[in-house]
């Protein structure tokens, strides 16, 4: 188990002796920055050193930056159950989502030659089992969704998707970053083997279920897009597949989301 909080150990190994790190808002609260840096809880040595080792090289574009990997003293990028990661001075916002949409699809367009990691396919609990491992299966058809009017309805709507899979951000929405003068920063990437526009599908989905998009501007959002229609289906399937397994899905919840689902289907 990964401490609460970066022991001094850990602060002296990414070059941070002595800073008191504070907690960051957002990442489940398991974000802390010391100056320069923010240290988050590793995902385990083949997703965080692959990531890092991609994102210390990605190059940026006008369109969007990433933070850089920190290593450590010894060039690891790990210590102590944490990475670390450069500080960026940018704020999410995520009611600008043609702005997250732009940021997203140039990131998506500068991995698009990645190769498939192998720990995808990783069928340990520690990895396939997580909750967002598990929906975005069951999302796809590659697990049973959980039994629910909701999903059932959803399951319904499912059609073949024919684009070609890449890596993607699963997460982009909240993980925006916005500054003056300065490209968007992509944060916090949790990939997935998925159409490019999965992704960008997630964030219209979110937007529209939790920070008031209307409903009626999420076609419009991926116009031109092939496949958008479907793709907002298995978004939507994956959001509650999600919240069905962390055990937040109830007669409130569902409440909430069947305006999206009535627009989806």
């Amino acid at each position: 188990m990964t401490p609460d909080r970066p022991d001094d150990a850990v602060l002296r190994a990414f070059g941070a002796a002595g800073v008191a790190p504070v907690r960051l808002p957002g990442g489940r609260g398991l974000t802390w920055r010391a100056r320069a840096i923010v240290l988050r809880p590793d995902d385990g040595a083949a997703v965080t050193d692959w990531r890092a080792d991609v994102l210390a090289t990605l190059p940026h574009t006008p369109e969007f930056r990433t933070p850089r990997p920190v290593a450590t003293a010894d060039g690891a990028w790990r210590s102590g159950g944490w990475e670390a990661w450069e500080h960026l001075d940018a704020r999410a916002d995520p009611t600008r989502i043609e702005d997250v949409l732009v940021a997203g699809r140039a990131f998506h367009h500068a991995i698009t030659d990645l190769e498939r990691p192998s720990f995808l396919d990783d069928t340990t609990p520690e990895r396939s089992g997580n909750p967002w491992s598990r929906a975005d299966r069951m999302a796809w058809g590659e697990q049973p969704l959980p039994a629910d009017p909701t999903l059932d309805r959803l399951a319904r709507a499912f059609r073949p998707v024919d684009l070609p899979p890449q890596l993607v951000h699963g997460d982009l929405l909240g993980n925006v970053l916005f500054a003056p003068g300065a490209p968007p920063a992509v944060i916090d990437w949790p990939p997935y083997w998925r159409p490019a526009a999965f992704g960008e599908a997630v964030a219209v989905v979110d937007a529209v279920c939790w920070h008031g998009v209307p409903t009626a501007r999420m076609h419009a959002l991926g116009r031109g897009t092939a496949d958008w229609p479907q793709l907002l289906v298995r978004a939507l399937a994956f959001r509650i597949a999600t919240l069905h397994l962390l055990g937040a899905w109830n007669a409130a919840a569902a409440a909430h989301h069947r305006p999206v689902v009535d627009a989806v289907t």
